[in-house]
């Protein structure tokens, strides 16, 4: 099983990162525009489909406020992994500035150099966007 662990600072508070990362039918909105293009919930299942045109079916597995944790699952859609679980989690560095951690577990193991690279772009947005979002002027 592949492992991928990305974890990079935000300029912006823990809660105000939070919000937007457990907004799980808005992430297309909140926290990573462009990157994804529509996010949508079919029951505990959040359809999401990319800028590049992969969709995947994503089983919502813990949404954790106390943690600031949401994990998910992907069950189906055009990317077609064996085995996927995925974190997302928002960790305090100060009062106004975040840590974000995002851990993949995925096989086969030819996925981890695709979806890498996808996890590098969408931190990229996600930094740019919450950041932007937590200046004064916004």
């Amino acid at each position: 099983m592949a492992y991928i662990h990305k974890e990079f600072l935000i300029e912006s508070a823990p809660d105000n990162v939070w919000a937007a990362v457990r907004d799980v039918s808005e992430i297309h909105r909140r926290l990573a525009p462009g990157f994804v293009t529509d996010t949508h919930l079919k029951a505990d299942t959040r359809v999401v489909t990319f800028a590049n045109g992969v969709v995947v079916h994503e089983l919502l597995v813990d949404i954790d406020d106390e943690a600031r944790r949401v994990a998910y699952a992907v069950v189906g859609g055009s990317l077609a992994p064996k085995r996927h679980h995925a974190s997302m989690q928002v960790l305090a560095d100060g009062k106004e500035h975040s840590r974000f951690v995002w851990i993949i577990d995925v096989t086969p193991d030819d996925l981890a150099g695709p979806i890498a690279e996808m996890v590098d772009q969408g931190a990229r947005v996600i930094k740019r966007t919450l950041e932007t979002q937590a200046m004064p002027d916004n």
